[in-house]
């Protein structure tokens, strides 16, 4: 099978000019990749050079966009000799990681730095586990809690959306004059409805097992015990935790475990993951220090068993209520800010400062507190203000490449950034342009911070977390998807004018540019 058709000019013997020569597929394919590496072969011998040599990168590795390097030293890294690279879009530290924003083809520069340096890239836990060496006791353990939320991340990303699917067509009335949804009046669409929540049970409900799976994941610890282990959390023999409430209160019998001389209740953890982190780890140093001591000859045997019934009577006794009673902490005091007399205030101030909270890594903390109110108290605050600060982070890129529109750097640099941004992936733009030239990033602040109060004042709450993006409308409550929506587009007006008057101010000269 032929591939492409390439053209060189040569001279044949009775003078014809061009010919033309054809290539197999996979010719063709090695000759793209070797064109791409040749366009970034300077660049990546400079990058080499200006991070400080061979001797100066502990590890290296890349992402969707970005280099990730974790080196001996961060301060012989030129950050501006890098950033006046051609490929190079901007570069940050984060995690303990010297990362220089490539964009697409960074696949490619990854390739062509490889051979350039003689050194061979790791994948990314090595980097991770390599950075740590660079971060103090509060930056791992919140780089800990990012490692073991990390996989869980695209589903409860689905989860929000299908939530906010099964909104629309079944809990805004749509049609009939706004008094009836879609599923009211279709047949199908409410087949679907009830469908999808095959899918949204899975995620949300059951989410302790993904949880106890992911601690054991990053602890070395069985994973299949994990996913056990999970299961008696959420199993259906377990009254969930409203409904053991609302037994209590009625004066109803409440289902136990009789020990006779003792009783445990059978309450489950559906939905709620501080518990299950504190179970998982429990569970995961039990394993560990038996598979440690234990003869290998009854391992198999002795193991599991004296680490999973362990963890299990702990679980049902002291750890899981402790761990719900913080839970539950935690999600009460944002939520009695989100619900104080100045909660408009409160909500103002979390967009305001919410960016500094992605720069130091912290917001990734706050991911666990936000499902724990969800699951306790029926819906996030936080998380419409969220969505906002990262549109508003978007957007500020878009007024950058407005205001140096004859810029082609500028626009080489910002058009993916706030492409990312409106879909949830802000880090290009906050790293790669805001944080660079200051000015973009303080207007999104701003803009964001106003509309943390208009949003908290329009009552807007969220059902689950989703994508902090344009697409968090569809995470709303049914009821406030249209005002969400308002919202969105005054937050994009905002962040623009506020980003075009501060490049007018002296705040413009203190980027680094």
């Amino acid at each position: 099978m032929l591939g492409y058709i390439h053209k060189y000019t040569y001279k044949l013997k009775n003078g014809a000019g061009p010919a033309l020569k054809l290539y197999g597929d996979g010719e063709c394919m090695e000759m793209e990749r070797r064109s791409k590496m040749a366009d970034f072969k300077q660049d990546a011998g400079e990058l080499l050079k200006l991070v400080g040599g061979r001797e100066n990168i502990v590890s290296f590795t890349h992402c969707a966009t970005r280099m990730r390097f974790v080196l001996a030293d961060e301060k012989k890294a030129d950050v501006k000799g890098i950033e006046a690279l051609d490929s190079v879009k901007g570069t940050f530290t984060q995690g303990g990681q010297f990362q220089v924003i490539i964009g697409n083809k960074v696949a490619v520069f990854f390739d062509e730095f490889s051979a350039i340096s003689h050194m061979e890239g790791v994948d990314k836990q090595e980097v991770k586990q390599a950075a740590k060496g660079n971060m103090n006791l509060l930056q791992r353990a919140v780089a800990n809690l990012a490692e073991v939320f990390a996989p869980l991340i695209p589903a409860i990303i689905v989860g929000g959306l299908i939530l906010g699917f099964r909104n629309i067509i079944g809990d805004i009335k749509l049609l009939d004059g706004g008094t009836k949804s879609i599923t009211e009046v279709s047949q199908f669409w409410n087949g679907a409805y009830n469908f999808l929540w095959l899918a949204g049970e899975a995620i949300f409900t059951f989410l302790p097992v993904g949880v106890t799976w992911s601690v054991c994941r990053k602890m070395n610890a069985d994973q299949m015990l994990g996913i056990v282990l999970g299961i008696t959390l959420v199993s259906p023999q377990l009254m969930s935790a409203s409904d053991y409430v609302a037994a209590v209160e009625a004066g109803d019998p409440v289902k136990m475990w009789d020990f006779g001389s003792f009783h445990i209740n059978m309450v489950g953890y559906q939905s709620q993951v501080i518990p299950a982190i504190l179970v998982g780890i429990v569970f995961a140093l039990l394993y560990r220090f038996l598979k440690k001591h234990v003869p290998d000859m009854i391992s198999m045997i002795v193991v599991p068993f004296f680490s999973l019934i362990p963890a299990m009577i702990l679980a049902h006794t002291v750890i899981g209520p402790f761990g719900r009673m913080l839970g539950d902490g935690l999600a009460g005091i944002i939520m009695a800010g989100f619900n104080s007399p100045v909660n408009w205030l409160f909500s103002g101030i979390y967009g305001l400062l919410y960016p500094l909270l992605v720069i130091t890594g912290l917001h990734h903390a706050m991911l666990p507190i936000d499902l724990q109110t969800a699951a306790t108290m029926g819906g996030i605050y936080t998380f419409p203000v969220v969505a906002l600060s990262n549109i508003a982070q978007a957007t500020a890129v878009a007024a950058f490449v407005f205001i140096n529109r004859h810029d082609a750097k500028a626009k080489e640099v910002g058009i993916p950034a706030f492409i990312s941004g409106y879909l949830g992936v802000t880090e290009p733009a906050m790293f790669g342009v805001n944080l660079k030239y200051l000015y973009p990033f303080v207007g999104a602040m701003l803009a964001s911070g106003v509309m943390g109060i208009f949003s908290r004042l329009a009552g807007v709450i969220a059902n689950s977390v989703g994508v902090g993006g344009i697409p968090a409308f569809l995470s709303m409550r049914g009821d406030k998807i249209l005002i969400y929506i308002v919202c969105i587009a005054a937050d994009i007006v905002l962040a623009f004018l506020f980003t075009l008057l501060l490049s007018r101010t002296k705040l413009k000269d203190y980027g680094n540019h």
